[in-house]
């Protein structure tokens, strides 16, 4: 973490170095900095600042969860509410894009109105700030052959991760990273990898398939994972529960998983964090234990106690999953396991239907081929290799983990995921880089040159459009071999590429470079808008990034430019690659031809509010319109992340991920709505954008 001064106006800027995050608080004068102990602060930071000022300002609107100087909470204040506090010691809680928490020896008022958040003290005083990453590295690593019952040591190991026993272990900021895993000749665990709690024990089988379906639950339970022949979750206190009799091994996981976090999320509100959680309110009712007393018992109780709640009870009211991870249940496939375990993924062991390249986008690229004189050059699906397409799931997110080319599912690289643990820290902008090499075109695709300008200029206007955030913007234009090369291999967030590939590689201007030619690549995440382009998305990714988006096969140049414009706002609003993906490519009939590849929850910048949202609304009777938001958990921002909507009629906060409950709202109330952030908008199926709407033409 890293703290500065503001560039312009007065204050403090806060900066995550690794994960690009940024956020500021404004001050009416100038401030002098100085570094301060992180051990002031009742929660964990990782910097700390001390400033001499009145009141501080933030720049959105940020829940401010207030408590006493022994860290017991006092109140909470949301949007358009104001409180004062008389004088005393307070920490502040902002749940801001960085964890920042203010200390204060003096009277406080804190008030918000529809944009921004105030703090105000009774005259200039030494407030204390403390900021803490998201972001998090493995431990250790664990070496383990490819016997099963060593990789049953090795996943055994992954609770030590986790920084509590107590269900605020549902919240992301709580679940550390598991150790690394690496194959080898002989089984390495250091020390202090031990299992956290041993009175929780998971039995399950010594093959691979159980092992993969149950290292997420291993980690959040903090449990011991030992070989057994019958399958069963089983206590300290006497409690056996099976794990494969109604139904299948990996369902039945699944739902203890959910069921689990759920009621973690649920009883936490009884901590320190005591919210009012509109799931709460939904379940509580099922729930015949007291949630103040579940809160306080020990591990092995808590979890013996939930089981007597009806899964039916909870179900209804789950958040959708962030992600399915589809795995073939082979032996280098347990380097895996730490990072789904980490984003506690539904493990799927099913091999997936091969099948052959989808006909139903060859038949709308032949049509139109046959009408539309703006295409590239290529006219057939030529994407080599095999084509897998898992189950779908109910799941936000399915990634597939082996071999051959998903479809309807993201192709998930282990390379991607180490990467992103191995990303260096910056003090830079937020860096986009912008390749144009529209090279060789005939005349009689003049066209096509008209339309990806069109798509260039208009993604340039969009990445760095944000007020609230330095972005460094830089153009290249139809460059040679070499030069690709180097801007390939240089340092940057994100890379929009629009221009020409083949299998052989990107089109320049003295022929093709080949991406698997590319020892180091620099851009952390990537957009090729390109024909053919998933073989050298593949190969990026393998050489550094993180993350991408790439094709299958042949675009039509006016499909891709929506694909491209739309992709583009929604990455430089926050969202991640995966929602981004799902979201665009109902905008085009072509949608089905772009995949992601590597770590589908990577975001090249932050939200405004903390969570990703999509609206969608439809009018009620010409006065009122329904309005449903979905939102979309990160890998950093992951299940468990709580957001508020702000709206004047709503004061319950919800659990991310999906759809939350329906409003009803007048025009003055959504036009409000829509000043606040700009968000995508679907309105009888076409995707718009908050800012651009007026909603009395509606």
């Amino acid at each position: 973490m890293l703290f500065g001064s503001v560039k312009s106006g007065y204050g403090v800027e806060v900066l995550d170095r690794i994960d690009r995050n940024r956020y500021l608080l404004w001050t009416a004068d100038t401030v002098a900095p100085e570094a301060v102990a992180p051990n002031h602060f009742s929660f964990p930071v990782d910097a700390a600042i001390s400033v001499a000022t009145e009141g501080i300002t933030l720049p959105t609107v940020v829940p401010v969860c207030v408590r006493d100087g022994a860290g017991s909470f006092i109140t909470s204040i949301e949007q358009s509410a104001s409180e004062t506090l008389s004088e005393g010691v307070y920490s502040l809680e902002l749940a801001a894009p960085i964890k920042l928490y203010l200390r204060v020896d003096s009277p406080v008022t804190v008030s918000s109105n529809l944009m921004q958040t105030y703090i105000h003290f009774s005259d200039e005083t030494e407030v204390l700030i403390g900021a803490r990453s998201l972001h998090e590295e493995p431990a250790a690593t664990i070496t383990t052959t490819d016997d099963p019952r060593d990789m049953i040591a090795a996943v055994s190991t992954f609770a030590s991760a986790l920084k509590t026993q107590s269900p605020e272990r549902s919240f992301p900021s709580n679940r550390g990273h598991p150790p690394m895993v690496e194959r080898g000749e002989k089984l390495h665990i250091p020390a202090g990898m031990e299992t956290p709690d041993a009175s929780i024990r998971l039995e399950i089988p010594p093959d691979y398939r159980s092992i993969y379906a149950a290292a997420p639950l291993v980690y959040y339970l903090g449990a011991d994972l030992v070989p057994a022949d019958t399958p069963r979750l089983v206590t300290e206190t006497g409690f056996e529960y099976a794990l494969a009799e109604e139904r299948c091994f990996e369902e039945t996981l699944e739902r203890v998983l959910k069921r689990v976090f759920f009621l973690d999320c649920v009883v936490r509100t009884e901590g320190m964090h005591p919210v009012d959680l509109y799931e709460r309110q939904k379940v509580e009712e099922g729930i015949d234990h007291d949630l103040t007393s579940l809160y306080s018992c020990p591990p092995a109780e808590r979890i013996e106690a939930y089981f007597d709640v009806p899964f039916s009870v909870l179900e209804p009211q789950m958040p959708d999953w962030k992600v399915t991870a589809h795995i073939e249940p082979n032996p280098k496939n347990v380097e895996m396991l730490p990072f789904i375990a980490h984003r506690l993924a539904v493990v799927r062991t099913s091999r997936g239907n091969e099948i052959s390249p989808p006909n139903e986008q060859k038949a709308i690229i032949n049509e139109y081929l046959r009408n539309d004189s703006t295409t590239s050059n290529e006219q057939t699906v030529t994407t080599t290799g095999s084509y897998v397409q898992p189950k779908r799931t109910d799941s936000l997110e399915e990634i597939w983990i082996g071999g051959g080319i998903p479809l309807g599912a993201n192709k998930a690289l282990l390379e991607a995921y180490q990467n992103r643990i191995g990303r260096q820290p910056t003090e830079s902008d937020i860096e986009i880089t912008i390749v144009y090499n529209d090279i060789d075109l005939s005349s009689s695709l003049v066209d096509v040159e008209t339309s990806m300008n069109a798509e260039r200029d208009v993604v340039d206007n969009v990445y760095g459009s944000r007020s609230d955030l330095p972005f460094d913007t830089t153009i290249h234009q139809d460059l040679t071999v070499d030069e690709l090369r180097s801007i390939l291999r240089t340092s940057t967030d994100f890379l929009h590429y629009i221009g020409h590939i083949d299998n052989e590689g990107m089109r320049c201007v003295d022929g093709k470079l080949d991406t698997a030619t590319v020892e180091s690549v620099g851009a952390d995440a990537f957009f090729l808008n390109a024909c053919q382009s998933y073989r050298q998305g593949y190969h990026l990714i393998r050489g550094g990034s993180i993350g991408g988006i790439a094709t299958l096969g042949d675009l039509v140049n006016s499909e891709a430019i929506k694909m491209g414009q739309t992709i583009a706002r929604l990455l430089n609003r926050g969202f991640p690659l995966y929602a981004a993906h799902e979201i665009a490519r109902d905008v085009t009939l072509l949608g089905g031809q772009y995949v992601v590849l590597g770590d589908g929850g990577f975001a090249i910048t932050q939200t405004e509010s903390g969570v990703a949202n999509l609206c969608e609304i439809e009018s009620i009777d010409g006065e009122y319109f329904g309005i449903d938001i979905k939102t979309y958990p990160t890998a950093r921002r992951g299940m468990g992340t709580i957001f508020i909507p702000y709206i004047k009629s709503n004061n319950e906060y919800f659990l991310s991920g999906g759809s939350l409950s329906s409003f009803r709202l007048s025009i003055d109330e959504l036009q409000r709505f829509f000043e606040l952030e700009e968000i995508p908008v679907r309105i009888n199926e076409e995707l718009r954008w908050s800012h651009d709407i007026d909603v009395t033409t509606l």
